[in-house]
């Protein structure tokens, strides 16, 4: 595609309401002077896109309008931004899809702008109007979201660049991990990426826990020295982690998270669990002096994360399980929620 055949209408991923999915025309934008069109390859479906599908909200963010789904993409620039800023035509590219902002202008530290009150993300309805996603076969996208590709990383290798990045995050809010003993309670994608973070940091010992057989498979394929049934509490309680990472987003899971961790530990929580309060034994955190820490999107880890893929340092291929073209959207995400038979699942764009 050059720059004279892009057209006015795309086909788009549209989340219109509760149990509503539609693949469907929708406009390419004119782009700003510092908007580069993006012809989109894969898209990797995350829980948030589940959750504005199958429920019409994820977490406090409601759906209000239709909304264009997607923010785990990539592609390869068709046109670049006029202003000269950000990578040339032709360029293979994983986006980065936070905005940050001062909002309401709450307090945060400068130098983690992923908690900025305003930061905007695509595909979220966290404001109104919402913030489109990508999952597009062409995208209008600020160049500065743009991450050039190095030579020999294929596209979809590359899909995993954005949930790597919460991983890598995640095993940074840890702390120094190399040569400990970590837990990861819940193994789909996240799980599973986290794992294989831990391995490439050098983690001694990284038992992963899951309900599911498949999740369980792919953290030993991504580097899990052991994995755990999720239903042994036991089992659980006898790891004695040096820190341990909740990926499962169930307030469950940050309980067992919480038992299997060694006195004067650190609990990462990563998964993001519903609005309010959560039933989980605090005072078994207070009694061990754990240090429970939450784990937010990233910042700049996205740069790592791209050069660790090209020179082949994270390995994340078993955690793909599931390939579609875009038109078979919907397939695609009845196939993504089900943990017992899926791992990441991929949209095929172009």
């Amino acid at each position: 595609m050059n720059e004279q055949q892009i057209p006015g209408t795309t086909l788009g991923v549209v989340a219109h309401g509760a149990g509503d999915l539609r693949v469907e025309p929708v406009p390419v934008p004119a782009p700003g002077p510092g908007d580069a069109v993006v012809e989109i390859a894969y898209g990797g479906v995350c829980g948030s896109d589940l959750h504005y599908w199958r429920h019409g909200a994820a977490g406090e963010s409601i759906l209000r309008n239709p909304m264009v789904l997607g923010h785990e993409v990539v592609g390869t620039v068709v046109r670049a931004a006029a202003d000269g800023t950000g990578p040339a035509a032709g360029t293979p590219v994983a986006v980065h899809p936070a905005t940050p902002g001062p909002g309401d202008g709450a307090r945060y530290p400068a130098d983690r702008p992923n908690l900025s009150p305003g930061c905007t993300y695509l595909g979220s309805a966290a404001r109104v109007p919402h913030t489109d996603g990508a999952f597009a076969r062409l995208a209008v996208l600020p160049a500065r979201m743009l991450r050039a590709l190095p030579d020999g990383l294929a596209l979809r290798d590359a899909a995993l660049v954005e949930p790597a990045s919460v991983a890598w995050h995640a095993v940074g809010r840890a702390g120094e991990v190399r040569g400990r003993r970590a837990l990861v309670v819940g193994s789909g994608p996240i799980g599973a990426l986290t794992v294989a973070v831990l391995r490439r940091a050098g983690a001694a010992e990284i038992v992963a826990v899951d309900l599911h057989d498949l999740p369980l498979r792919i953290a030993r394929e991504a580097g899990a020295t052991r994995t755990v049934d999720a239903r042994d509490a036991d089992a659980i309680a006898a790891v004695e982690a040096d820190v341990a990472f909740e990926t499962s987003g169930n307030p469950l899971g940050l309980g067992s998270a919480i038992r299997g961790t060694a006195r004067g530990g650190r609990v990462v929580m990563v998964g993001l669990l519903p609005t309010g309060d959560q039933p989980v034994p605090v005072s078994l955190a207070i009694t061990r002096e754990l240090e429970l820490v939450g784990s937010f999107r990233f910042n700049d880890e996205i740069d790592e994360v791209v050069a660790a893929l090209g020179d082949g340092s994270l390995v994340v291929d078993p955690i793909v399980t599931h390939e579609f073209d875009a038109a078979d959207a919907l397939a695609a995400f009845e196939t993504a929620t089900d943990a017992a038979t899926s791992g990441k699942v991929l949209l095929r764009f172009s």
